[in-house]
């Protein structure tokens, strides 16, 4: 059975390449950030209008900040932020480049201060959960719910359980609770967050654990690793908070073939319940817009692995399968 939700595009059904820029491209009904191959001018007036964001020890940009949260954010004394140079980088008297606690130290307070001067909506999401920001040679993290003010590159992990039956290849759904961001849409079996010090297997068991009521030995047992993806967008609405803040992600992505009699089961908030679709069904979902735009990009990946998504049946089979793996203008993680 399928979900009673209605389409969120009136008269117009998605594409499979519609549905990939609308997470990672620019489209008409998402904010996203362009390629500067395809829109050199979007994408040079687009970056020239924003800051970077720099810290001691990494050579590179490590995110890109928006004038608007620049203007809103209460720095202090240990910041520098170059107005000319559209840069910033904490920074303490004495400070050497190998010494980075104080920097985390300088990020932290400077987000808590900002969350309760009420700077920024989306600081009302406090979750306590640090995400790490790759290239420098030393550990720098930030909480979770300040990660879009600042633009950096962050990780998760996404996983598809599927049931192969008499009639079929069947996907286990779930529908994201009204309450959460992106309320009321469709999800991947299970996703989440990797925190600081995580590696995205431990992550993969404990999210299966938290949302789903997968058994541990069931999912170290059976989870494949299948690799990445990786995009770029701007936020919107729908993600909760400020809109227009970059969201550089990557995720990394497993599959899980489980027999009939598992049955996943809510046991957090982040889902209303599951449903076991067949993969006509989750295809005509996706082409109504009810999916949440970066699942869309995951089942697209799953089709193309299990070889449901061919050069025979879409015609921008080449475009998708490279767009899946966007080069981030940013350092990504050699290791986790």
């Amino acid at each position: 059975m399928g979900y009673a939700i209605k389409s969120q595009h009136k008269n117009k059904m998605k594409s499979n390449l519609d549905l990939v820029n609308g997470c990672d491209n620019l489209d008409i009904d998402a904010y996203s950030f362009p390629y500067r191959d395809d829109d050199p001018d979007t994408y040079d007036k687009l970056v020239a209008s924003c800051y970077e964001f720099v810290v001691l020890g990494s050579r590179r940009t490590v995110g890109f900040v928006q004038p608007w949260v620049v203007e809103k954010m209460p720095w202090g004394k240990n910041w520098v932020v170059d107005h000319d140079k559209k840069r910033l980088f904490p920074y303490v008297e004495g400070l050497s480049p190998d010494k980075f606690s104080e920097q985390n130290q300088v990020i932290d307070e400077t987000l808590r201060t900002a969350r309760e001067k009420g700077a920024f909506k989306v600081l009302q999401k406090w979750r306590d959960e640090l995400y790490t920001i790759h290239g420098p040679s030393q550990l720098i993290k930030m909480e979770r719910s300040g990660s879009p003010l600042f633009g950096i590159v962050t990780y998760g992990v996404h996983m598809t359980a599927y049931v192969n039956t008499q009639e079929g290849m069947k996907i286990w759904v779930p529908k994201r609770a009204k309450g959460k961001t992106y309320g009321g849409l469709l999800d991947n079996t299970v996703a989440g967050g990797i925190a600081t010090g995580e590696q995205p297997f431990e992550c993969m068991v404990r999210e299966a654990a938290e949302e789903a009521s997968f058994p541990e030995d069931l999912v170290r047992s059976r989870v494949k690793s299948c690799g990445t993806i990786s995009y770029f967008s701007l936020r919107d609405k729908r993600a909760g908070g400020e809109s227009d803040l970059f969201q550089p992600e990557v995720q990394f992505v497993y599959d899980m073939e489980v027999g009939e009699d598992v049955i996943p089961k809510p046991c957090d908030d982040e889902v209303e319940d599951f449903r076991q679709w067949t993969v006509g069904e989750v295809q005509e979902a996706l082409s109504k817009g009810l999916f949440k735009p970066n699942c869309a990009l995951l089942l697209l990946d799953f089709f193309i692995r299990h070889g449901i998504l061919t050069p025979q049946n879409e015609k921008n089979y080449v475009e998708i399968v490279s767009r899946l793996h966007r080069k981030l203008p940013f350092p990504t993680a050699t290791a986790m």
